[in-house]
């Protein structure tokens, strides 16, 4: 995928966290932008993942981070 000068590969698929009736799906992989060394991607992909939606990266210790929050606020509702 390109577009206005970003360049975006991914060098890992992880997951499709979800898939709407139109085919749009939110993924999470391992993506490197511009060339730089990839990091964990959550975003939302068109069908034939021609464009991307708005997203977030994470770093490896912010990936951990977020998992720690996360078993602890699910762990919660248990």
């Amino acid at each position: 995928m390109t577009d206005k000068n970003i360049t975006c590969e991914i060098t890992r698929e992880l997951a499709v966290l979800s898939e709407n009736d139109r085919g749009y799906t939110k993924e999470v992989n391992m993506v490197s932008w511009n060339g730089a060394d990839a990091k964990f991607d959550i975003r939302n992909w068109h069908p034939g993942r021609e464009k991307c939606g708005k997203g977030i990266t994470l770093t490896e210790d912010e990936a951990y981070t977020l998992m720690d929050v996360l078993k602890e606020v699910l762990s919660e509702q248990e």
